[in-house]
């Protein structure tokens, strides 16, 4: 650990990562006259979410419900879903849908000036909201960071890495980055993302290894449903420069269709991802081939110009022949376990996105209710640390920079570890390979491992060998990571 340098920050609210998340957060904070020190890794506008192709699902259309908005979501997550948690972001999306709306954030509308709402797997009517078509987290992204460069009360560190969590007196009070720079603030939310590109083959950019749960892991917050990583059934394999791009599945909504090597539909393409996932998966051992077959020849490329201008730049036309496609890892519904407010089982901490775990997505996250859950619940954080007394936001002393948790080496996953994760805790997972994962060098491919191991049982994302049914006694129960050692169950509804 730096000491800490000259270059101290005090403010309201720390946040960490400068995704969707954590921009909207950022902003919310700002409006509340908040002082709000926002920490980003890279440049402002090249996080994951610049690249989200999904939109935000909300029901705003006149055939669309809250009960069916709700039913959907249930349905999706396989008995696992916190029904509290998904009332909230069922109630609460519309309202964020209009207040990016109010930030300056257009979204795509009809002739008549209606919003263009689009169908994806697992919705019962169209209620996804996009930007740009496929270019939703550019457009939304481009957008909330112009705005926090432009708001004088939050100051923004790019470059900057949280190396640590500065706890003291039981709660949060601050971090300090990898340079030494001390922040020391009421709460600090972190919106750093998910762990998918800890599996070799995945949409997610390189750094998106679950750095944050293992920041909050550090300090002492519970992680639950590490087990739980939803793999998108469409990412372009096998093209150099592609790998692993992901094919909206909105285009699938408007007509795309899977077929195999011979030509062949095999799934209905609007299942759930976890049933498309599967299905693939099933055909290509079947058949012992790489890929299988998207026709988007219907589609018009219009309405998914960045998707058909990234296929083109690759060597392929998707006007004329079949996208090769399979399954990649995507989006952990798994992370910091947190309340209906943001709030970890740290006092102080809060954690937003997909570096959290509310618990709305279950066994299986809806299309597109992601990037609603990252304003729903951004929101809800900034306004509950805020609602709390101001505390002591000093430097730490040397006392207590001596005890802080830093990250565990290696932060970051080697090759042969994703390897080990995509072969060992893929789509399809056995007692075999899981007990192989449990001796990998990184913490948190270790505790994906034991997560999977303590679930004896099949259920939306997760599937084992050994277990293939539900089980029905594990309906709502999740899977808790206290510390290295000690794994629970708990209940939440």
């Amino acid at each position: 650990m730096p000491l800490p340098s000259s270059r101290t920050h005090g403010a309201d609210v720390a946040v960490v990562g400068a995704g969707a998340a954590g921009l909207y957060a950022a902003l919310c904070a700002a409006r509340e006259r908040a002082r709000v020190v926002l920490i980003s890794a890279t440049p402002l506008a090249q996080t994951a979410s610049y690249w989200a192709q999904g939109g935000l699902a909300a029901a705003l259309a006149a055939d669309d419900s809250f009960e069916l908005h709700l039913r959907d979501t249930e349905t999706a997550g396989r008995a696992l879903v916190r029904r509290s948690a998904a009332e909230i972001l069922v109630r609460e999306a519309p309202d964020c849908v209009r207040d990016l709306q109010a930030l300056g954030v257009r979204f795509d509308a009809d002739r008549f000036g209606q919003l263009a709402l689009g169908l994806e797997g697992g919705h019962s009517v169209r209620r996804v909201v996009h930007a740009g078509g496929s270019a939703t987290g550019r457009r939304v992204v481009r957008q909330l960071s112009a705005l926090v460069a432009e708001e004088p009360l939050i100051s923004v560190l790019e470059g900057a890495r949280a190396q640590a969590l500065w706890r003291s007196e039981d709660r949060c009070r601050g971090l300090i980055c990898d340079d030494g720079r001390v922040i020391g603030a009421r709460a600090v939310v972190i919106a750093t993302g998910g762990a998918a590109a800890l599996w070799a083959r995945t949409t997610n950019p390189p750094g998106s290894q679950g750095l944050g749960m293992l920041l909050a892991h550090a300090a002492g917050a519970a992680l639950a449903d590490l087990e739980l990583l939803q793999f998108h059934p469409t990412a372009v394999i096998g093209v150099r420069g592609r790998e692993g791009f992901l094919v909206t599945e909105a285009i699938r909504g408007e007509g795309a269709t899977l077929h195999d090597a011979t030509g062949e539909r095999f799934v209905d393409e609007l299942a759930p991802r976890d049933e498309v996932s599967r299905a693939i998966q099933a055909r290509l051992q079947e058949t012992g081939a790489r890929s299988v077959g998207l026709d988007m020849r219907a589609i018009d490329p219009a309405h998914f110009p960045n998707v058909v201008a990234a296929l083109r730049d690759a060597g392929l036309d998707p006007a004329r022949e079949l996208i090769p496609v399979a399954p990649a890892a995507h989006y952990m519904m798994g992370g910091i376990v947190t309340d209906l407010d943001a709030r970890s089982t740290v006092q102080g901490l809060y954690a937003v996105g997909e570096a959290s775990c509310t618990g709305l997505h279950g066994a299986n996250r809806l299309a597109s209710n992601s990037l609603s859950e990252c304003f729903v619940f951004a929101r809800r954080s900034v306004t509950d640390a805020l609602s709390r007394p101001r505390i002591r936001t000093a430097p730490p002393t040397p006392g207590e920079i001596e005890a802080l948790s830093e990250l565990p080496a290696p932060a970051r996953a080697d090759a042969a570890t994703r390897e080990a994760l995509w072969r060992d805790a893929g789509i399809v997972r056995s007692r075999e390979g899981l007990s192989r994962l449990l001796k990998a060098p990184h913490l948190l491919a270790r505790l994906i491992a034991r997560c999977a191991l303590e679930r004896t049982e099949s259920r939306g994302a997760h599937l084992r060998i050994e277990h293939p049914d539900r089980d029905p006694s594990l309906d709502h129960r999740h899977v808790i990571v206290e510390d290295a050692e000690s794994i629970s169950w708990q209940t939440w509804s």
